[in-house]
């Protein structure tokens, strides 16, 4: 699990631009250096930074962008480098052992927190766009959006995405499943877009 900050600038009318800055997490996917993270991490970024556990920093490329699922991918120009192993989401049951790793308030990267699977298919509607999510008491929070829900085994079972955690509740952290993501991870990879959906293609 790696930490991911990236840099926008801000048209603020005639004083010019302001420069924002944002964190998250990502999940390497490849030795080659292929990375998962929410697309509301790295949307509007001007640029993309990654550090992994050892501390180096890698400039990355963005690969393509899902807005519907919230899913995207980037990639650093490194080798060898220590792929996450995928689980099989479909295979969870309520009530087993959760464990989110990411870079909460984008200052504590490789934070660990467990938790249960409290729920395997929520209907939560974020954004106008309809998801079914994992549901977890394992705590996530800003920052540790893109990182890894991993189940007893160390299998990644989850994205975490904590943009629809809101302060007033506690113990209640939503996940895509992994099952969800892969197909759209493989065609961000293979095309730069989600390829298959019917468009209507007027704006």
């Amino acid at each position: 699990v790696v930490e991911i900050v990236v840099r926008s600038g801000a048209d603020s009318g005639y004083m010019g631009q302001t420069i924002l800055t944002g964190a998250g997490s990502g999940v390497i996917l490849t030795q080659s250096g292929y990375i998962i993270t929410n697309n509301h991490v790295v949307e509007d970024a001007d640029s993309i930074n990654v550090r992994l556990r050892s501390g180096e920093e890698y400039s990355a490329k963005l690969i393509g962008t899902d807005e519907k699922s919230d899913i995207a991918v980037i990639k650093i120009e490194a080798e060898n480098l220590t792929a996450a192993v995928v689980g099989d989401s479909s295979l969870l049951q309520v009530g087993e052992l959760a464990v989110a790793i990411g870079n909460p308030l984008g200052e504590l990267g490789g934070t660990v927190t467990d938790g249960i699977i409290s729920a395997l298919d929520r209907e939560i509607t974020i954004d106008g766009e309809n998801m079914t999510l994992l549901q977890t008491n394992a705590a996530i929070n800003p920052g540790n959006s893109g990182g890894a829900l991993v189940n007893a085994y160390g299998q990644v079972i989850g994205i975490n995405s904590s943009k629809i955690v809101a302060n007033e509740y506690e113990g209640i952290g939503f996940a895509i499943a992994i099952n969800e993501a892969k197909p759209i991870v493989d065609s961000l990879v293979a095309n730069g877009f989600v390829a298959g959906r019917v468009k209507v293609g007027i704006t």
